[in-house]
């Protein structure tokens, strides 16, 4: 496939973390990024600091708990820009659901923003860019999508279905110029992160882990995974059978 060169681009969950640090290094590398969130005076700050490095980013405020809304926003950008051709679904949240303390309501808040969000996403942008036959789609999972993680039955299963989501579009299209792109973070310093109260191996910095991402995307890869310590462990423990995984993952919970 043909190295693409990106004007547009927009990452949904840029007012903090990895989505934040995303759109600011996708504009200084020359992107006009449309960042989408929530917040409006966290986007308003990363617009400025984006515009006092001569790049662009322009706000979006933008829930994507709300699928038809956020779908019209996407379409109406992609039609008013020109055509985006780089797209992330990043937006994503996290939490604790333990089989016996089991929740619905923060059950259904992560599907909603993790499988909802994402796909309906992906979907707003995916028929434009197959007609034009130019774009990249990319979803960030988490390495806590490889298995069922004990005490976070949602998050793992969210992600594990943007993962599987993203392959099966991989292959679905190839060879119509749109590229598929899957992220597979560790733990990374965020506001996510930070009400995080048990251990975080390998934790790395958002400067660290937004470079990567970038790097990997640029590069057209299929698949960003970092740290490669915890990428390889879940490698590993993916490849368990499930007798001994249970017994693994009970020892890690």
């Amino acid at each position: 496939m043909a190295e693409m060169t990106y004007r547009t681009a927009l990452v949904t969950g840029a007012s903090s973390g990895l989505g934040r640090g995303l759109a600011l290094w996708l504009a200084k590398h020359g992107v006009r990024v449309f960042a989408t969130g929530r917040r409006l005076s966290q986007l308003q700050a990363l617009s400025a600091e984006a515009q006092a490095a001569g790049a662009t980013v322009e706000p979006v405020v933008m829930d994507v708990n709300h699928a038809e809304a956020s779908q019209e926003r996407i379409r109406a950008i992609d039609a008013e820009c020109g055509g985006l051709d780089l797209v992330v679904a990043n937006a994503g949240i996290g939490g604790p659901t333990h089989g016996k303390r089991m929740d619905w309501e923060r059950t259904r808040a992560i599907i909603d923003t993790n499988v909802t969000g994402a796909a309906a996403t992906l979907c707003a942008v995916l028929p434009q860019m197959v007609e034009r036959r130019r774009g990249h789609v990319v979803g960030v999972s988490s390495l806590a999508g490889m298995r069922g993680l004990a005490g976070h039955a949602a998050y793992s299963a969210s992600k594990a279905f943007l993962a599987t989501f993203l392959e099966s579009l991989r292959v679905d299209l190839k060879g119509t110029g749109v590229q598929v792109t899957c992220v597979y973070p560790g733990f990374v310093k965020s506001e996510l992160t930070a009400k995080n109260n048990f251990p975080m191996p390998f934790l790395m910095e958002t400067e660290d882990a937004v470079e990567r991402m970038g790097r990997g995307i640029f590069a057209g890869a299929t698949e960003v995974s970092f740290p490669w310590q915890l990428a390889t462990s879940m490698r590993v423990l993916k490849a368990m059978p499930n007798p001994l995984f249970d017994a693994t993952a009970r020892r890690l919970k």
